[in-house]
């Protein structure tokens, strides 16, 4: 991508049912959402012109506003279109699509029951959340300092933006630090998740073993990756992990709609291996979302 800011870049954004000019898509700076975090947003790929899981990712969008407290003043449908046409305005065919919902300036206070509810859609060419060198030689992890809330203590299941504050926190001390990204442990100290994707072990066992998503979103690619795993006849074991299991640990690798099927190479200095187990499922995830990227069996 360019090094130009987000704001200043040219295009159209579907702002509330109408394309506007991407300059032009503002908010108040008393905005709800901006001062208390009433705002859930979504983060899909579209590969060859075609949204991968967009009705999937609709309608978590739906639910996370329900969690916050708010129905959104679109169907799922009408937002489904509306991030097409945004591809479609915008000329994009291989790109990442943000829909954003959020509370407007009606109301300033923790009570925000009048706000208006707002729909945006912004898309732009983003290629892979991380370098091409580091998906393959897989990336470094550092263990975070924050950790993830208990479920009773926060809208775990929402994609809402106050979250993510942590992950923001966690990210920048291990870039900091010389890391790519950072493990999320949960509230009782339990493997969770990278910054902003799912994570997956194989074990000496040679079966694939993963976080029960409890206190983190149980993700779209994550599900899609659990359903290719069993395709192979790899079986996908569905727990509680303990940091020091990743002494047994022989293949690590995370998912997410940015992060697609990325390797782990290091987590807090040890090291694994970018396996048999982890090029396959890159492979499978890239032929299921038709991308065209040369496959990781034959890059390695």
């Amino acid at each position: 991508m360019s090094d130009t800011p987000f704001d200043q870049l040219d295009g159209l954004i579907w702002y509330d049912g109408k394309m506007v000019d991407w300059r032009d898509a503002k908010i108040h700076v008393l905005s709800h959402a901006l001062h208390y975090g009433s705002c859930v947003f979504e983060g899909e790929r579209v590969y060859g012109g075609k949204i991968f899981k967009l009705r999937e990712h609709t309608e978590r969008l739906r639910d996370s506003g329900k969690i916050l407290g708010f129905d959104l003043p679109y169907t799922v449908e009408e937002i489904d279109q509306a991030c097409i046409d945004c591809c479609e305005a915008n000329g994009i065919v291989d790109g990442y699509v943000r829909p954003v919902a959020w509370r407007g300036s009606e109301m300033m206070g923790v009570s925000a029951q009048a706000t208006k509810i707002h729909v945006a859609i912004a898309v732009w060419p983003w290629p892979s959340y991380f370098s091409p060198e580091a998906r393959m030689r897989g990336i470094r992890l550092q263990t975070a300092k924050w950790r993830r809330p208990a479920p009773d203590t926060a809208p775990v299941h929402a994609k809402a933006s106050g979250l993510y504050m942590i992950c923001t926190m966690s990210k920048h001390r291990a870039e900091d630090e010389g890391f790519d990204d950072a493990l999320m442990l949960d509230w009782e100290g339990r493997i969770a998740e990278s910054t902003g994707s799912n994570i997956f072990i194989v074990m000496g066992d040679d079966k694939l073993h993963t976080p029960i998503p409890d206190c983190f979103l149980d993700g779209i690619t994550r599900r899609s990756v659990i359903e290719l795993a069993k395709q192979r006849q790899i079986e996908v074991i569905e727990r509680r992990i303990m940091p020091e299991e990743l002494e047994t640990a022989t293949e690590i690798f995370v998912t997410g709609t940015a992060a697609e099927v990325t390797p782990v190479g290091e987590i807090d200095g040890r090291k694994f291996t970018v396996g048999t187990i982890t090029k396959t499922l890159m492979d499978d995830y890239d032929a299921l979302v038709g991308n065209k990227r040369e496959s990781a069996a034959s890059a390695a």
